[in-house]
């Protein structure tokens, strides 16, 4: 019914009308009607009845209902009678609101949307059945219904429960999981109960699509189209091409690729529920546009405008002259001293017994024994304690409110001002700290509390209490009778007539959170008190029964000042007897036959509730049923539903009296009963879309997204009241328009005690008229609630400014919020109700989170149904997205005093990630419409243009080079040492005992060394073993696994010797060998190694039993262990026919996850040994540390080749020996006074993680860095700047030089490009902007500024190498304003990749690529390295200026996002920072979605807190919406030996579900 777009009940409709509206629905549901004969007699049934709506006003459609007794609400669903034709308005029934939403939840067509996955440990309240069943895979539900868009694919799906059965095994390794649940429509357009059988991990629970009223932004290009029709898209079936009967297990991506696992098929159902993203390349040059400017949403030109006049002031009838007392206390003194015996108020304990009836007397008595007490035997060092106008903090239970009042009466008998505070139970209650700062900025120093409460108060180890946080010392008082000192007969107080000064001081906790206290001063306290006595027609000694905090607000207001004007007596009914017996106030009624009652609408609907068993009561004595939240949205439903069901016993219509009222104007306005000349009541339906613009439109179409709401009767004696604009100039607003209603009165507060600033805003608005002339010559008081003046001046209110929610243009409450998310079953999921919705800002603009408490019962299916649900709702009812729906489990939502949710305090715990929900869901495609425009490609500009346009503005090519070697070094000893094994034979021959080696094990022994002649003599014996044993000739490749160490040298020499090719390979874990062995199996399999040389203990494990298991033993070549080879020599040392013969051959897995092996000439190695040796001033007489892995790119140079290159000392530290031992690099450095020593960033993280606190004890064992020149981290990745800050900072206290810290850069086809080395001006940091990075500019700005990045240049360029920065599309040379590829030339590149596969054209592309102007001839190796290149101020040893390469990141991994380039590691950096708990974070796309992947180093309950964190967090610094945060344990992210993350392996991972993560949130 109401799933074709027009609900049809905006008028009341006969029952038999709605039962063949009902019947007309079936037929066409079940096929037996056509589309076109069911509207033909739909519109006949309706024709008859169509109703005239008389209206009041046409701008403001508000219905005239005098309430009589044939006018009663809707009939109790138990009658089966058909409904009286004059009954009230079908929309004011109390549960249209609940009506409307599961209409509008009927409305929305399943669309399929993937549930988070969790592990099962943090499922803890459900059982683990319910989490075991197979993933099922069905194809879409969508097949059958194309033809009719909008409704539910056919008739037996919507009969049979839509949930299917489990298939038979055969088919359970499928792929997409899915558990269908429908909300089908029956014909009541109630959702359909389903029974959820699916699980958690069974997957997502099909889910209705979210159409916004513009369509979601795409998620990668962000262009919102907008769509104004309501329009089904047909959703792709999951499983493609294959029919429902028969079910595929392969899953296409949208990539096409297959890929068969549980992620992949949920992020594809993600996909399904975002659009299908279209991804615009690159931009290129001339447009520098890279300024991102956040969209700023243009108001939609067709939103009403309001229309009416501008609104007069509206003044109050005048405040009656009569006999009123000079001041409270002077009626206090009257009744106390004429009517002692007079009952003044009855406390009542938790059972409802009367405990204690206070008297007149007895009250005054007690208050002039106290404020005798106060201000004559309290004394500090013979001086009083307390002087006139201190004040003083009342801390009372609200069970006691006896104690209370003697304690707010004697403290305004001694003139000093009363602070009313809640008890503080624990250290850490919600809002203590705010209280705290409240007592702070009053000054209070005194704390006046009862025996009983002082007892039940936390205390320190010396007894006293304790001091709690944020809270300013205090001295506390008890001031139970005996305490107390009675004042001689001579003494009184001195009573003056009521005067400006501040009476009293109440709290109020801002939108914000902060605690501020506003200050009423006598003349307001005493106007407060005959406004309401006027207003509530109270005569003396009636009984007035309250049931609210008498603490504050009305409850003081009524119970406690108002009642002494008049002489009333009050039962006061505390919290914890309503939460025992909701019916004890009107038991109390009852019992007292009290003339009013004081209640808010939640006891009227608590006592609904628990009526049903109470025949007796009766509240015919009510003249007065005032509800102090008559303000709220939902108080009006409460209101009728307890006039329905009590009117029967004895409750008269007009008795009720809902009332407005806020902090700083006290009471604002108060329904008057008829007697006392009140206007009949009204109620307006209003437009939720009309009232999101801030007009009032009455709408009778759109039943779904009306608000109803009930006038809070006129406005207080002897006060004025306007309306005003809320933002800016408070001018007077128009009829039909809604503002902030402001107060001019006697009876408001006066100030926010101590804050002039915002005192001035709130306390003294002067409102003016559209021509800008004030309307009154008296400052006016802003009440903090919106609403507006309706017919016969009554006011209406529609929310509160603490409440309000500004999202785009639209303005939306909080409360209204809250009333749409409990109609959706409310009782069923919610516990007690609790919900918190509030809203913060993320990317300039509003986003509202919603927050609720789950019952414990509930399952993983029904929480994500409840969500899903509740999303729909809000959108439908509010058309505006949540951004985050959190699930808290029941009773942690922070509590405010009666029970309440402290909706400030749970903010702030969801933004600090305290909130420790157990299920979210975070929908920011849907939500942030704001982002940047997607970057669009223009028209290609070609490489040479690109060099006119650096030149025109001044901009110079970027390109740089090292020092010449030419120049450097005689040509003759460069021929020499053209081969490295001669050069060995040459220092085993000239320098035998030259000691080339140390190494160290974790104690810091030398384990083994070698000199020139042994290294000689080892070589010689493997090289004899290599041409016997394995029977090779020159030009084979030899596989040597080793660990690092002297061994693996001398093999590389002898293969060297022999002329094989040797290829160095890092031996497997025997603790892992499933995952490492493979991976040497590949490396020697992809290099054609003949043979493998290793030692014993490796062998053994290569032919073990464990390691069959992974890799068939048969299947290695031969294996040679060298641990006992015969000495033998060769006949002959193989000299290389050419210098460009291969020498070695590389090995290394990139971060990309690709093992790619490089060719390194004879030529190219001894030219990379040569410049680091001039770079780094290598001699024989030098000693260097290193602790790198040997295996490959520069570690493998610097630990095998420099040292026989050069003939210095190499200190080697195996990293592997860190472990058991970090301080050993340290301390070797410091033991062979090391100048130079080489680590990588792995090494100096585990430095800094495990040394930072104990460089001291370093400092005794004799640990002394100042010998460091340079001290290098080898890497091929942008430098980690605070990573190496961090490690120059910790050890300078160990004499490390601060400047001594630097990077090195190397990549595949050039393993050394830059090295800081000893000479040369010291590295420079520079601050770009990140956001012109993301568009391939650079731009230079200041530390500190928003976006700055901060970048280190990765040493100095080697001698002989040439660098220069190109296009990575179109290969020309770039200006050094540009972002480009690294290009490289240099004698030591390698020659190429040796691949099984031969891939030529790679090989071409990467090793000899030519520019494509310019400079055509020079042959360039491309790095895969975004770098840019800039000219310093610093000159360099040549006296040229220096030009400093930056390395940004690599090209295989950035993020190509909303035509954009990212670089992961500064997607992570932020992240990381977002909460404490995140110990790592990798981030990696899959189908244009950005995955974030975080390690949780915390429990795991507290996981979901990082999803909206992190999500925030991208939002914010990088205008990124994630589509999937995955939450796993420390240690998941794959690491290499460099330290650099395997972004591409986790990515694999992730998609085949192989890294069993906490929780898995797709956002929607």
């Amino acid at each position: 019914m109401a799933e074709r777009g027009c609900p049809l009940e905006a008028v009341p409709l006969p029952a038999e009308v709605r039962e063949s509206l009902a019947e007309l629905e079936l037929e066409l549901s079940e096929g037996d009607i056509t589309q076109k004969g069911y509207e033909k007699k739909r519109a006949k049934l309706l024709a008859r009845c169509v109703p005239l709506i008389q209206g009041v006003d046409p701008s403001l459609q508000v219905e005239n209902s005098i309430l009589g007794p044939a006018q009663a609400s809707a009939p109790a669903p138990k009658q089966p009678k058909p409904r009286p034709s004059n009954a009230r308005d079908e929309r004011f029934r109390s549960d249209v609101h609940t009506e409307a939403v599961q209409a509008a939840l009927a409305k929305y067509k399943e669309r399929k949307m993937p549930m988070p996955s969790k592990r099962r440990s943090v499922l803890t309240h459900a059982s683990v059945e319910a989490y075991t069943p197979p993933d099922t895979s069905s194809a879409s539900e969508d097949e059958g219904s194309l033809q009719r868009p909008g409704r539910l694919a056919s008739a037996p799906l919507q009969s049979r429960p839509s949930v299917e059965p489990w298939p038979d095994p055969a088919i359970q390794g499928s792929s997409t999981s899915s558990s269908a649940s429908s909300t089908s429509s029956h014909p009541g357009g109630q959702p359909a109960a389903t029974p959820s059988a699916a699980a958690a991990l069974a997957g997502p629970a099909a889910l209705a699509r979210v159409d916004l009223h513009s369509a979601p932004p795409d998620v990668t290009t962000g262009l919102v189209q907008h769509q104004h029709a309501y329009c089904e898209r047909p959703q792709m079936a999951s499983v493609r091409g294959v029919p429902r009967g028969c079910r595929g297990s392969v899953l296409e991506t949208a990539g096409g690729v297959p890929v068969n696992s549980r992620v992949s098929s949920k992020i594809q159902q993600l996909l399904n529920t975002l659009k299908r993203p279209k991804r615009p390349p690159l931009k290129e040059f001339f447009v520098d546009d890279f300024e991102e400017l956040l969209e700023v949403q243009q108001p939609d030109p067709n939103q009403p405008k309001p229309e009416g006049s501008q609104m007069a002031v509206l003044r109050g009838e005048p405040l009656a002259e009569g006999s009123w007392p000079p001041s409270l206390l002077a009626a206090l003194q009257q009744w106390g001293t004429t009517q002692p015996r007079a009952p003044c108020l009855t406390a009542l304990d938790t059972a409802g017994k009367a405990v204690y009836t206070l008297t007149y007397g007895k009250l005054w008595s007690r208050s002039l024994k106290l404020a005798y007490t106060l201000l004559n035997k309290l004394t500090n060092k013979n001086e009083p304690l307390l002087k006139p106008g201190d004040r003083v903090a009342l801390v009372f239970p609200n069970s006691d409110p006896v104690m209370f009042m003697v304690a707010f009466y004697g403290c305004l008998l001694a003139e000093v001002v009363p602070v009313p505070i809640e008890v503080p139970l624990t250290r850490k209650d919600a809002g203590s700290q705010q209280v705290g700062f409240l007592l702070g900025s009053c000054g209070v120093s005194l704390a006046l509390t009862t025996d009983a409460c002082q007892k039940g108060l936390p205390k320190a180890q010396t007894g006293e209490v304790v001091t709690f946080k944020g809270w300013p010392p205090l001295t506390w008082l008890v001031i139970d009778g005996k305490h107390l000192t009675k004042p001689p007969k001579d003494w009184h107080p001195a009573m003056q007539d009521a005067g400006p000064q501040t009476a009293y001081i109440e709290y109020k906790t801002s939108k914000e959170g902060s605690t501020v206290g506003v200050a009423v001063s006598h003349v307001s306290l005493l106007a407060q008190c005959q406004a309401l006595t006027q207003a509530c027609g109270y005569s003396e000694a009636e009984t007035l029964t309250n049931v609210l905090d008498f603490k504050r607000d009305a409850g003081l207001w009524h119970g406690v000042l108002t009642s002494i004007l008049n002489r009333l007596h009050v039962v006061s009914i505390p919290y914890a007897l309503m939460k025992a017996n909701p019916l004890s106030w009107i038991q109390k009624v009852c019992v007292y036959k009290a003339q009013a009652a004081l209640v808010k609408s939640r006891d009227m609907h608590w006592s609904l509730l628990a009526q049903r068993g109470q025949r007796d009561v009766s509240l015919s004595s009510l003249r007065l049923l005032i509800v102090a939240d008559g303000a709220n949205p939902w108080s009006i439903s409460s209101c009728d539903a307890f006039l329905n069901v009590f009117q029967a016993r004895g409750l008269r219509p007009e008795v009720i009296c809902p009332c407005a009222s806020s902090p700083e104007a006290l009471t604002v306005a108060i329904r008057r009963p008829p007697d006392l000349g009140g206007p009949p009541p009204r109620r307006a339906v209003l437009s939720m879309s009309g009232l999101s613009h801030g007009v009032i439109r009455v709408d009778a179409e759109e039943k779904l997204s009306v608000l109803t709401v009930q006038d809070v009767g006129q406005v207080m004696p002897g006060a004025n009241v306007c309306v005003v604009k809320v933002e800016g100039t408070p001018h007077l607003c128009k009829t039909d328009e809604v503002g902030e209603i402001c107060v001019d009165s006697s009876a408001t507060a006066t100030a926010y005690y101590g804050l002039l600033g915002i005192t001035k805003n709130v306390f003294e608005t002067v409102p003016v008229t559209a021509g800008g002339a004030p309307v009154s010559d008296r400052p006016f008081t802003r009440t903090g609630l919106l609403g507006f003046i309706g017919p016969d001046d009554l006011v209406f209110v529609v929310g509160k400014l603490d409440g309000l929610m500004v999202v785009g243009f639209r303005r939306h409450n909080a409360d209204d919020v809250v009333a749409t998310a409990l109609a959706v079953e409310p009782m069923k999921f919610v516990y007690r109700g609790r919900i918190a919705v509030f809203s913060v800002t993320v990317l300039h603009d509003d986003r509202i989170v919603l927050v609720a408490e789950q019952r414990p019962d509930a399952s993983e299916e029904d929480s994500f149904q409840w969500m899903s649900r509740v999303l729909q709702a809000i959108d439908s009812i509010h058309q505006v997205g949540v951004y985050c729906l959190a699930l808290v489990p029941a009773n942690t939502l922070p509590k405010a005093p009666l029970g309440g949710i402290h909706v400030s305090e749970a903010k702030q715990r969801f933004l600090e990630g305290m909130l420790h929900p157990c299920n979210v869901l975070m929908c920011p495609h849907a939500c942030v419409t704001n982002l940047p425009k997607p970057r669009q490609k223009q028209p290609e500009v070609g490489p040479a243009s690109m060099i006119v346009g650096n030149l025109v503005a001044g901009k110079r090519i970027a390109q740089a080079s090292g020092r010449e070697l030419s120049h450097l070094e005689d040509s003759e000893q460069a021929r020499k040492f053209l081969f490295l094994p001669d050069v060995l034979q040459w220092r085993a021959h000239t320098t035998p005992e030259h000691p080339l080696f140390l190494l160290l094990n974790a104690k810091g022994t030398v384990t083994s060394t070698a000199t020139c002649v042994q290294l000689h003599k080892k070589a010689e014996r493997v090289a004899a073993a290599l041409m016997e044993k394995a029977r090779l000739s020159a030009g084979a490749h030899v596989a040597l696994v080793y660990p690092p160490g002297v061994d693996l040298i001398a093999a590389f020499y002898g293969c060297l010797y022999c002329g094989c090719v040797p290829v160095t390979v890092r031996p497997p874990h025997p603790q892992n060998l499933a995952t490492t062995l493979p991976t040497v199996k590949m490396i020697v399999e992809v290099s054609k190694s003949a043979c493998v040389l290793t030692t014993q203990a490796i062998m053994r494990l290569l032919r073990s039993k464990e390691a069959a298991a992974t890799v068939d033993a048969r299947t290695w070549p031969t294996i040679l262990d060298t641990d006992d080879i015969p000495k033998k020599k060769v006949a002959s040392i193989f000299r290389p026919p050419s210098p460009d013969v291969l020498a070695y051959l590389d090995f290394s897995v990139s971060t990309t996850g690709i093992l790619a092996g490089v060719k390194m000439s004879h030529a190219a190695t001894s030219a990379l040994c040569r410049s680091i040796k001039l770079q780094c001033e290598l001699y024989p007489s030098r000693q260097i540390a290193i602790c790198l892995d040997p295996y490959c790119g520069l570690g493998f140079a610097l630990w095998c080749l420099c040292s026989v290159y050069s003939g210095h000392q190499s200190v080697l530290v195996p990293p592997p020996e860190l472990e058991t031992n970090v301080s050993l690099w340290l301390w070797a450095v410091s033991q062979y006074k090391a100048r130079v020593t080489f680590c990588s960033y792995s090494v100096m993280e585990m430095c800094a993680r495990g040394l930072g606190a104990q460089t001291a004890a370093l400092r005794m064992k004799g640990v002394n860095l100042s010998c460091v020149r340079t001290c290098m981290v080898v890497a091929e990745e942008r430098p980690r700047i605070a990573l190496t800050q961090s490690f120059s900072k910790l050890f300078r206290d160990l004499g490390l030089p601060a400047r001594a810290v630097s990077t090195t850069f190397g990549c595949r086809v050039n393993v050394a490009i830059c090295l800081q080395g000893t000479a040369g001006p010291d590295p420079t940091t520079v601050y770009v902007d990140m956001r012109a990075l993301r568009h391939d500019r650079v731009r230079l700005v200041e530390r500190g500024s928003p976006h700055s990045l901060p970048l280190t240049e990765s040493g100095k360029i080697l001698p002989g190498v040439k660098v220069i920065i190109a296009h990575t599309e179109t290969r020309g040379p770039l200006g050094d304003s540009h972002l480009g590829e690294i290009w490289v030339s240099s004698p030591h590149n390698a020659t190429g990749y040796y691949t099984v596969y031969g891939e030529e054209g790679l090989h071409a592309d990467h090793f000899s690529a030519r520019l494509s102007f310019g400079d055509t001839q020079t042959v360039w190796a491309r790095t895969g390295f975004l770098g840019f290149l800039r000219r310093t101020e610093l000159t360099d040893a040549s006296g040229e200026r220096h030009d400093a390469l930056y390395v940004v990141g690599s090209l295989d991994e950035t993020l190509e996002l909303r035509g954009m380039r990212y670089h992961p590691i500064d997607i992570e950096t932020s992240v990381i920072r977002a909460h404490r708990s995140i110990a790592e974070c990798a981030v990696f796309t899959w189908t244009n979605l950005l995955v974030v992947v975080v390690e949780l180093d915390g429990l795991e309950q507290d996981a979901l807190d990082l999803v909206a964190l992190v999500t925030n967090v991208v939002l914010e610094e990088h205008h990124l919406v994630v589509g999937v945060v995955v939450i796993v344990d420390p240690g998941v992210i794959p690491i290499n030996s460099r330290g650099e993350k395997q972004r591409m392996h986790l990515r694999d991972g992730f998609l085949a579900d192989q890294l069993d993560p906490i929780y898995v949130a797709y956002n929607m």
